[in-house]
């Protein structure tokens, strides 16, 4: 039993010795504090690439096919589709609860059990959190990138090549985020695993 005290006691019940059995606190690990820096940093790189997401173009519009095209400014930001806001938004609630995580995980050194079943049962539910985001994300996506023929809605793609490429790599840098965050609820089950 490497890394647990043993204290001997003496039982009553049929005068058999017992062996009492208390575990050390686990100290936080390289392997946590990495996997927390890096759901910090690509949670930020996701939510900053998507934050200034931005193209401007002229699309021709043509209301009569006697007359000439009329040539409209249109912009694309992130910020007009409400499946990207909550994207972004996932993003930064998940970047700043990653910092603050980190910030406790180099204080407390794994002291404290309570904390640390906090800070596991926050990681799943950062999880949760991002996987929705990056699937409402992706699902626009999608539309954008290939339409809707039979609702008639047009692939905008095509016309925003620019914006749906970065919306697609701030999507994949998310997913990333989020597979560090699983990878810092799956690591501590494991570990819990193979002392049982």
């Amino acid at each position: 039993m490497d890394g647990e005290y043993k204290a001997s006691t003496f039982g009553v019940e049929n005068n058999k010795e017992r062996e009492l059995v208390v575990a050390k606190p686990v100290p936080v690990g390289a392997c946590d504090l990495l996997l927390r820096l890096l759901a910090f940093t690509l949670t930020l790189v996701a939510a900053i690439v998507i934050g200034v997401d931005k193209q401007s173009t002229v699309v021709p519009i043509k209301l009569l096919d006697s007359f000439p095209p009329l040539h409209v400014p249109v912009t694309a930001k992130w910020h007009q589709m409400s499946a990207v806001a909550y994207f972004m938004v996932t993003n930064a609630i998940a970047c700043t609860y990653a910092a603050l995580s980190l910030l406790l995980a180099l204080v407390n050194r794994g002291k404290s059990k309570g904390l640390w079943t906090l800070i596991t049962v926050l990681d799943a539910f950062m999880v949760a959190l991002l996987f929705s985001g990056n699937g409402a994300a992706a699902a626009v996506g999608v539309l954008g990138y290939k339409g809707n023929s039979h609702v008639q809605w047009n692939k905008v793609c095509n016309v925003f090549g620019k914006f749906c490429d970065q919306m697609a790599a701030s999507i994949g840098v998310s997913m990333l985020g989020s597979l560090a965050f699983l990878l810092l609820v799956v690591v501590p089950v494991v570990r819990l695993h193979r002392r049982t």
